[in-house]
């Protein structure tokens, strides 16, 4: 009862992080677009893929906080969970997006790899320069946030990569001009291609475990066991289940034989000592007097 009082008086809140989501997004349109008009300028293939990543990111930032909104839509109806889940379709979503994005970036890198064309080093060192100052600002905007919600840590974690990445194209940048190897461009966008790949795959691939009810990453099933059976009277348990309702809520569910149940506070102190170990806040247990057979029955 007390999470369902919590959860209805979240809809007369506002959305968290809503000032955060609007300046990161207004802040990081700007910039993708004065990118894009001096990366074709400037012939720069490095700044044209950090303005492909930064597009995808200021999408996932709209996902995010359209998601975060959703979640917050009291159940009703068919949804007795509300739409809560959106946050990993969302995650998902911005993936399969940012996929797309490095199809088109490693294509274009790899057909100025074959016909080399002068880039203006200068120019790229200005804009990459604005978009390391722009994307630290933004990951600042949700570095508290990070901590408690991992729909928003992936915004924080994108917006950090995205510093580094504008910070390695600066770099480019310097080199060019110090040089005047034009490969350097090119090859720097192909780079960065690899980053993406790689935090686009783990985002993926969490998602999906999500989306499949997996055991959420940050809970060890062997030790909520442990903590279930050492509990006062607890003789065993069977069909425990922990799911994440959203990329920020975790919930758990399971059957416990105790023969001699008499306490009926030890439901809601488990329910508190469960939030309170693991951040598990959505609690469903049911007590039993007579053990299962879980070879035949579970």
């Amino acid at each position: 009862m007390e999470n369902s009082r919590k959860y209805n008086q979240s809809q007369n809140v506002q959305i968290p992080h809503g000032k955060a989501f609007a300046l990161g997004i207004g802040l990081n349109v700007t910039f993708v677009i004065v990118e894009i008009i001096y990366g074709l300028i400037a012939n720069s293939s490095a700044l044209l893929a950090d303005a492909g990543h930064n597009a995808g990111d200021v999408l996932g930032l709209v996902f995010a906080w359209a998601a975060a909104w959703m979640a917050t839509i009291k159940p009703k109806g068919r949804y007795t969970y509300g739409l809560r889940k959106t946050t990993i379709l969302v995650s998902i979503l911005n993936a399969l997006f940012l996929f797309v994005a490095v199809a088109i970036i490693s294509w274009n890198a790899i057909e100025k790899l074959k016909k080399p064309e002068p880039v203006y080093g200068t120019q790229i060192i200005i804009i990459a320069a604005i978009g390391v100052i722009i994307n630290t600002l933004t990951a600042l905007l949700f570095f508290k946030g990070q901590k408690n919600d991992l729909n928003i840590k992936g915004a924080f974690l994108h917006m950090a990569a995205d510093a580094g990445i504008s910070l390695g194209v600066v770099i480019a940048g310097l080199l060019i001009n110090l040089t005047g190897k034009q490969w350097i461009d090119p090859v720097t966008s192909l780079i960065i291609v690899l980053v993406i790949l790689w935090g686009t795959w783990k985002l993926f691939t969490a998602s999906i475990d999500l989306a499949l009810d997996a055991v959420p990453k940050n809970i060890d099933v062997q030790k909520v066991k442990t903590f279930l059976l050492d509990q006062k009277g607890v003789k065993s348990i069977h069909d425990l289940h922990i799911w994440a309702l959203s990329t920020s809520q975790i919930a758990l569910s399971v059957h416990l034989f105790m023969p001699n149940w008499t306490n009926d506070n030890f439901l809601a102190e488990l329910q508190k000592e469960l939030e309170h170990e693991f951040g598990i806040k959505h609690v469903t247990i049911q007590i039993e007097n007579t053990e299962i057979n879980c070879e035949t029955e579970c």
